[in-house]
């Protein structure tokens, strides 16, 4: 349609009496355009009326053509009355004012081919652009996204027409810069433009403008330049607002940094500044990342105080924060409290408290909160039933599972990489390996096919299973499919061939890795040296260590820890020790494991005070003894005969709430019972009775 009517746009040689622009715009002529534009709008056949009602009033057309399309709303009709114009036989030619009034109404209405034409044509015409038709095609080109195109017009504007676009079109294009995330290239046009007017206030620039570049630098977590930035501009057509601090709280609580968060908080109260639900939100954000749930509990009362209204978002971050930070919620009363406060809970809010109910095994719970949401009517999403789907595989409950995938295709919500990703991962955590690939093969028919974590979960199922073969076509599979594999995903390979005993397979494939490029990654590297402490390779898993650090990756308490424990298991206590020190002068945090491994390896030596003392300094760095430690010292003091050492140990694991297993059992009723058939070989023996009263107790 209007491609076709600018295609027939011919240049007109007549020469130029009059300029549309220097038209005078007397009180009859308004009447009159504002008349034209209703019969454009009202009737079909418009063209003889307009002749006749502007032959009546001796205007010739061209000259009012510029004032007629400046009202106009409709792209499709403004052009066929640019043709109409065009074809009179009579009238001086339409100037750089008339295209640029077309121009502007083409840009408001988004019909980008009939606006290059345009200017294709006005460049044959050699006719300028005004300033606001070049601001409009400007505005237009970023707010839809077309960078590139929005870039050449302003480009055009400075170079050509020797034009810079007023400051409305250039904050359409910076904030369309700093959306499509070409960030440098925005700083490098924001500074250009404060370099256009170095010697005074810059018309170009405003706080507008500062705070799109602002929150560009903040997204790209380049805070402290953010921060520069506006202490740079301050006072030069920057006037300091809550806009500016919101951005940067926001930006240094992303960042974690909620130390300077809370400094700019103080510094926007002390400016006189009141902060807003924003700051309020960005700030309560960072505190519940941090876990400081006092600071949160003050700032919701210091917002109540005001008269502020607290968002179901910030409610729902606080809710999502306690989860992780590990209390013990209570939905109904987390949910009252919402609704008390004059909020309503929503979706997030139901999803938050299912999820979290899930992961703490919670079924029934979690499906009272699935029946309010339906009952409130709320939407229900894949985020509510993903957590359901996936604590039901878990649990083997698999018929359960298969309903809540149903559920989610009912409501029109059909499962994604994500749904089939928690209900594989469930399914291979039951140990129902053959099921979850089963599931995998149904899911690629439904058009979704797996990615590099589904993969890995299932690779990771057969290898534990000792079925590395099916582990190694779904390798083959993978790459089939142009799914790349990660890191996690090769390292879950090498494990396999580990657990398969086949130790050299498992070097190749490293060895591939490293020649192809590939980087493992502490996860790749980890996995190794495991393979390596295993098979009692002690020297090759040192050498991992030092590859590792000549390609700067870390040794995390995961690799120490191993190596500890294989130095243990070849009974080198001094070579375990010798690691431990390394790995505290790299300022690595021995855990629970490092410290169980070096207990082993006293109590194998016979060195129970050693082990004590290991135990002692595990403890002063807060760091509880788990069922194994406790067991390796309770069957460590029972094989000694030390009887009473191990009963002590076993009533601190009774009180401590760290629940036996089968192996530390075993170890006292055979420590009981060799103790007995050592006091019949010695009758001025007593015999220890405090254990059997303990394992009554406990059965109790």
């Amino acid at each position: 349609m209007s491609r076709n009517l600018l295609s027939r746009i011919k240049a007109r040689h007549n020469p130029k009496h009059s300029s549309a622009r220097n038209f005078p715009f007397k009180p009859h002529i308004k009447r009159l355009v504002n008349e034209l534009c209703g019969i454009l709008r009202t009737r079909d056949q418009w063209e003889e009326t307009l002749e006749n009602r502007l032959s009546e009033e001796e205007v010739v057309a061209s000259d009012i053509a510029h004032l007629v399309l400046d009202r106009i709303r409709d792209a499709e009709l403004g052009l066929k009355f640019f043709d109409w114009v065009i074809a009179r036989p009579y009238g001086s030619s339409l100037d750089g004012c008339v295209y640029s009034s077309l121009l502007k109404l083409l840009a408001k209405s988004r019909v980008f081919p009939e606006i290059e034409a345009l200017l294709e044509r006005m460049k044959v015409e050699d006719e300028i652009p005004t300033r606001e038709a070049l601001d409009a095609v400007i505005q237009a080109y970023s707010d839809s996204g077309l960078l590139d195109k929005a870039l050449e017009i302003y480009g055009t504007a400075l170079a050509k027409y020797n034009t810079v676009p007023s400051v409305f079109a250039f904050n359409s294009l910076l904030n369309a810069l700093v959306k499509g995330g070409r960030i440098e290239f925005a700083r490098q046009m924001y500074d250009g433009m404060i370099e256009r007017d170095a010697g005074g206030d810059n018309p170009y620039i405003d706080n507008y403008s500062t705070g799109i570049m602002v929150r560009g630098l903040c997204e790209e977590g380049k805070i402290e330049e953010a921060e520069k930035l506006v202490e740079d501009r301050w006072g030069k057509g920057c006037m300091p607002n809550v806009v500016f601090y919101n951005t940067l709280i926001d930006g240094y609580c992303k960042k974690n940094n909620i130390e300077r968060a809370s400094e700019l908080f103080r510094e926007l109260k002390l400016k006189g500044f009141l902060p807003a639900v924003e700051t309020y939100g960005a700030i309560i954000n960072g505190f519940c990342k941090g876990g400081n749930f006092k600071a949160i509990d003050r700032l919701l009362d210091e917002m109540k105080a005001r008269g502020l209204k607290v968002t179901i978002q910030i409610y729902n971050n606080v809710i999502n924060a306690q989860y992780r930070h590990g209390f013990v919620m209570k939905p109904v009363a987390a949910i009252q409290k919402i609704i008390d406060s004059g909020c309503t809970p929503d979706i997030v809010t139901y999803n938050t408290l299912i999820y979290g109910s899930c992961q703490k095994e919670k079924v029934e719970e979690a499906e009272q909160l699935l029946e309010e949401a339906t009952r409130k009517g709320l939407m229900l999403n894949r985020f509510t039933y993903t957590p359901l789907l996936q604590v039901y595989s878990r649990q083997g409950k698999f018929i359960r599972a298969s309903e809540i995938l149903i559920k989610m295709t009912e409501i029109g919500d059909n499962p994604d990489v994500v749904t089939y990703g928690a209900l594989i991962h469930g399914l291979v955590a039951a140990g129902e390996v053959d099921t979850a690939l089963a599931v995998c093969d149904k899911m690629e028919e439904k058009g979704v096919l797996p990615d590099a974590g589904i993969y890995n979960v299932l690779m990771n199922g057969f290898c534990k299973k000792g079925r590395l073969p099916v582990a190694k076509q779904l390798l083959a599979k993978m790459l089939d499919q142009n799914v790349l594999p990660d890191a996690f995903v090769y390292a879950t390979l090498i494990d396999g061939y580990v657990r398969n005993g086949e130790l050299q397979e498992a070097e190749k494939l490293f060895a591939f890795l490293i020649e192809k490029g590939v980087d493992p990654g502490v996860v790749g590297y980890n996995t190794m040296i495991k393979g390596y402490c295993k098979f009692g390779k002690m020297k090759d898993a040192m050498l991992c260590v030092k590859r590792m650090l000549k390609n700067h990756i870390s040794p995390d308490e995961f690799t120490y820890s191993t190596i500890i424990d294989g130095y243990v298991k070849e009974h080198d206590l001094d070579g375990a020790l010798g690691v431990f020190n390394q790995m505290v002068k790299q300022k690595c945090k021995p855990n629970v494991v490092t410290y169980t491994s070096l207990i082993n390896g006293f109590c194998r030596k016979g060195d129970f005070r050693g082990a004590e003392n290991v135990l002692k300094e595990m403890q002063s760095h807060g760091l509880m003894p788990n069922v194994v430690t406790y067991t390796i010292l309770i069957g460590s003091f029972c094989k000694a005969g030390k009887l009473t050492k191990a009963s002590f140990f076993f009533e601190q694991m009774l009180m401590s709430k760290c629940n036996p297993n089968d192996a530390t059992f075993n170890y006292l009723v055979n420590g009981l019972s060799n103790s007995r058939k050592h006091l019949n070989s010695d009758q001025g023996s007593k015999p220890c009775e405090y254990i059997p009263s303990m394992l009554l107790n406990f059965s109790e």
